[in-house]
């Protein structure tokens, strides 16, 4: 039903539906351009057209009082953002205790722009031994999906983010001055 009712949903409000879900039990999702409050909407309506269900984490205070069920139920882990190393470390572990796992995450970590990406899904990835999938919002073309492209974390994130950056090339956020480029902090 949930399936019906999204692609109906994206159907009026113009949106195409592209690609299908990978034929794989545990992966990293991510998904970009992020630039608006919109694209969860979007981005919820195509996983239920697609019959995705998946985890998504969010800082401690979007989940409050009486809405932290409603979230929880919807796929949403709470986190302390303040202690990155344990995130990845929790998430792997999530992983690794579960026959099939998909955790969507939002690189750019914020609908600001953004000099450089947030790296922690690649690590999520690289530890747990998993591959990144790519969910896409083009607001341009109006198109939402996930793509065929499947990476495997090399080890070498530098180079792996130039696969990345190709793929998002051209699509465009729901407002494109926010987009930053698709790159990580170099080390210093």
């Amino acid at each position: 039903m949930l399936k019906i009712i999204s692609k109906l949903a994206l159907r009026i409000l113009g949106w195409r539906l592209d690609g299908k879900l990978p034929e794989l039990d545990k992966y990293v999702l991510i998904g970009a351009p992020h630039t608006s409050n919109w694209d969860s909407v979007y981005g919820f309506l195509g996983a239920g057209a697609i019959g995705l269900r998946f985890k998504w984490i969010a800082k401690q205070s979007v989940f409050p009082g009486p809405l932290s069920p409603i979230l929880k139920f919807f796929g949403g882990i709470p986190i302390d953002r303040s202690v990155r190393s344990s995130i990845i470390s929790r998430m792997v572990e999530l992983f690794n205790k579960r026959d099939k796992f998909v955790l969507g995450l939002m690189p750019e970590g914020t609908r600001s722009k953004t000099e450089f990406w947030k790296t922690g899904f690649y690590y999520i990835a690289k530890d747990a031994k998993l591959p990144i999938a790519f969910a896409f919002l083009d607001y341009g073309k109006k198109r939402v999906g996930i793509a065929d492209l499947i990476l495997h974390p090399t080890g070498d994130i530098e180079r792996d983010m130039v696969v990345i950056s190709n793929f998002y090339k051209g699509m465009k956020g729901k407002h494109p001055e926010k987009q930053g480029k698709i790159e990580v902090k170099p080390v210093e």
